[in-house]
């Protein structure tokens, strides 16, 4: 029997930027992951650091001040450049809404 909640583990506060499909945001493959799949809403990118505590294929949470991300599954699909550390990157549909998202302080939690 479930009880609506679901199981949590590993969990980790982190810097939050987004990014679209923009090849001045990404290389020049801008809709392809590192892992080969291609980007949709609910991917996100990992600095490498991060990586190692949320492999690829991570299913995860994150809890911003806001609420926004409440309730969404994230899977880890992506990476970031190698310069960044404790940073995590929501894709976006567009610049647009990557810009208005910014850069914030969220929880990264690791479902099980």
């Amino acid at each position: 029997m479930t009880t609506g909640r679901q199981n949590t583990g590993l969990s980790r506060v982190v810097k939050a930027t987004a990014y679209s499909s923009d090849v001045a945001q990404t290389d020049s493959s801008p809709f392809i992951t590192a892992t080969g799949t291609r980007v949709r809403p609910g991917v996100i990118a990992l600095s490498r650091d991060l990586l190692r505590l949320f492999p690829y294929g991570s299913r995860v949470t994150i809890q911003d001040s806001a609420g926004l991300l409440t309730g969404r599954v994230f899977i880890v699909e992506d990476t970031m450049n190698v310069r960044l550390a404790n940073t995590i990157d929501i894709w976006m549909g567009s610049r647009a809404q990557a810009y208005q998202w910014g850069s914030r302080t969220v929880r990264i939690t690791a479902l099980r």
